[in-house]
C-alpha cells in the first residue's frame, strides 16, 4: 500500500535528515483504507465509487487521489493485496501449526490434525469478514475487474497458500501418510475444496454464517472424503 514519502532537508552541517511523518496524513490514509474495505465489501468493485469512499472516510476525493493517483483501480488493488496478505499470513501460521511439512504427524494423528487445520481455516471467514466479502465480489464481478488486479490478488494470497499446502501434501506423501498420486498440487486443491467449498457457497462467503454444528459436520465430512481419496494403502 502506498505510504507518504518522508520529507528530507539539509541541516547546518550539510547532513540529510528525515522529517517525521505528519500524523494527520497517516491517519487519513488509514481512514481511506478502512472506508474502502467497507465500501468495496458492501457494493463491489463496479458499483463502488471514489465519492462514496471519500464520504465514508470523511475525506475529499482529492485527498484519495493524492494517496492513490490511479483512482479506484489502484485503491482496490492496494486494499486486496493488503487484505490478502493478512489472511495469507494467518492461513500459513495455521498450516505450520497443524501440518508442518518439516514435522508431519503420526499416522494415528493425521485425521485429527487435518480436521484442526480445516476448522481453523473455516473460522477465518468470521475473523476476516470484510476480506471474504471482497472475495465474494471478485468472483461475482471478475469480468469487470482489471486482469492485473485479479493477478495481484492471487499472487498476494491464494497462490502462495496453494504452494505451501502442496508442499505439506508432498511431505505427507513422502512419509507414506497419503498417496498424492504424483501430484501434491492437485491434492492441495482437492483438500481445500473439500473442507470449505460447500460452507463458502451456503454461507455466501460468510455473509450468512452456518450454525457451528453444521459447519463442523461439513468440515469433518470434507476431511474424511479427502482421506478416502488420498489415504495411503500402505
Amino acid at each position: 500500500m502506498r505510504r507518504d514519502e518522508a520529507m528530507t532537508g539539509t541541516g547546518s552541517e550539510g547532513k540529510t535528515r528525515t522529517a517525521p511523518p505528519r500524523r494527520g496524513r497517516v491517519d487519513k490514509a488509514t481512514a481511506i483504507v478502512q472506508a474502502a474495505c467497507e465500501v468495496f465489501g458492501r457494493d463491489g468493485y463496479s458499483r463502488a465509487s471514489i465519492d462514496t469512499i471519500a464520504a465514508e472516510a470523511g475525506a475529499s476525493t482529492r485527498t484519495i487521489y493524492n494517496h492513490f493517483p490511479g483512482g479506484k483501480e489502484e485503491l482496490f488493488r492496494s486494499i486486496m493485496q493488503w487484505s490478502s496478505e493478512r489472511v495469507r499470513d494467518e492461513q500459513l501460521a495455521q498450516l505450520r501449526r497443524y501440518l508442518d511439512p518439516e514435522r508431519p504427524p503420526h499416522p494415528d494423528d493425521l485425521e485429527r490434525d487435518l480436521l484442526a487445520l480445516a476448522r481453523a481455516w473455516v473460522g477465518l471467514m468470521t475473523d476476516f469478514r470484510n476480506h471474504f466479502s471482497l472475495v465474494r465480489h471478485i468472483y461475482a464481478e471478475a469480468g469487470h475487474i482489471p486482469a492485473e488486479v485479479l493477478d495481484a490478488w492471487q499472487e498476494a494470497g491464494p497462490r502462495v497458500v496453494g504452494r505451501e499446502v502442496a508442499s505439506a501434501m508432498a511431505a505427507l506423501g513422502d512419509r507414506g501418510l497419503i498417496d498424492v498420486h504424483d501430484s501434491p498440487a492437485q491434492a492441495a486443491v482437492h483438500f481445500m475444496a473439500l473442507i470449505c467449498t460447500e460452507i463458502t457457497q451456503r454461507s455466501y462467503w460468510g455473509v450468512s454464517p452456518l450454525p457451528p454444528e453444521e459447519a463442523d459436520r461439513l468440515t469433518s465430512a470434507g476431511v474424511r472424503a479427502f482421506l478416502r481419496a488420498y489415504g495411503s494403502s500402505g
